[in-house]
């Protein structure tokens, strides 16, 4: 699904096969989920040239996460993104999937490594959370404790808590999980953010229990350019329970409308809601389209 015997990675400077690139057993990475990554996407252009979106704010932000946990980083991110283009051309892929992870060596001590190491590796990836409406359920987990953790770093240990929520929901028949944070507020999704319309304006989380993702700061780039009201607030379950609708945005999910939470259905049919026009928005920007066809559109909300 990921890899085959002809697919090429980056591994700490050279470019090598997946299927025969190694890690240390004993990498503190893999025994503690210590290290970071990013999920980066590259798409095909209306001009029909490949394209990382955002590719400088994705590995400013890998070198943040990482200096957050103490991780040693001595790459630019000039000479890993042209290392992501190589990647992707090797593979002949330009819809595709980017990710870079910076991993620990092997360490049981808990004591600040000297050295970390790097691969970035890419696969053809479709929307994480699908293209249909999705049904949510609030999960019984909760986003962790900010002050028990680095959460604005994207580490690899963060994400069992996002795993978990996802099973929970999809095993009670739901397509994806809404957490909380310590106070009993809207958080996000597993690998998303949340975008909450009511009254013609959009609501999101603020920061402190969030992951605040690049694609949700496209989304504010959006409302701006369009005229639409966003901001950032504490946003009550029964606020969002009875809400006009709501969408994730997220890299791997991009931007996705959501019909229900706790099988409350939102007020606004998708097609009709400003989730709707920032989806489409968003589609336009990732590929560079030269003309929006959203500006007759928009006006309501404007």
């Amino acid at each position: 699904m990921y890899y085959n015997e002809k697919t090429f990675i980056y591994l700490n400077g050279k470019i090598v096969k997946a299927s025969e690139a190694k890690i240390d057993l004993y990498s503190e990475t893999l025994h503690y989920g210590y290290g970071v990554f990013e999920g980066i996407r590259s798409y095909k252009t209306e001009e029909g040239t490949t394209k990382i979106f955002k590719e400088q704010e994705h590995f400013d932000r890998l070198k943040k996460s990482a200096e957050a946990l103490n991780l040693p980083y001595p790459w630019s991110s000039e000479e890993l993104i042209k290392a992501s283009y190589e990647v992707l051309k090797l593979n002949h892929l330009q819809d595709a999937y980017i990710r870079p992870i910076v991993y620990a060596p092997a360490n049981m001590s808990f004591g600040v490594n000297n050295e970390s190491f790097i691969a970035i590796e890419t696969w053809k990836m479709e929307p994480f959370l699908g293209e249909k409406l999705l049904s949510v359920m609030t999960s019984s987990f909760q986003r962790p404790n900010p002050k028990a953790f680095k959460i604005e770093a994207k580490a690899t240990g963060h994400y069992v808590n996002s795993i978990l929520a996802s099973q929970e929901a999809k095993a009670k028949g739901f397509d994806e999980a809404l957490l909380l944070d310590i106070n009993g507020y809207v958080a996000e999704g597993p690998g998303a953010n949340i975008f909450i319309e009511n009254g013609g304006k959009l609501f999101t989380p603020q920061r402190g229990s969030i992951l605040p993702g690049i694609t949700r700061a496209t989304v504010f780039e959006i409302c701006e350019s369009l005229g639409i009201e966003v901001s950032e607030k504490e946003i009550a379950i029964d606020e969002a329970q009875g809400a006009d609708g709501a969408f994730f945005c997220g890299t791997a999910a991009e931007v996705i409308g959501i019909k229900s939470l706790d099988n409350i259905f939102f007020k606004k049919e998708w097609t009709n809601s400003i989730g709707y026009i920032i989806q489409r928005e968003y589609k336009n920007l990732v590929v560079e389209k030269k003309e929006s066809e959203l500006s007759e559109e928009v006006k309501q909300f404007a």
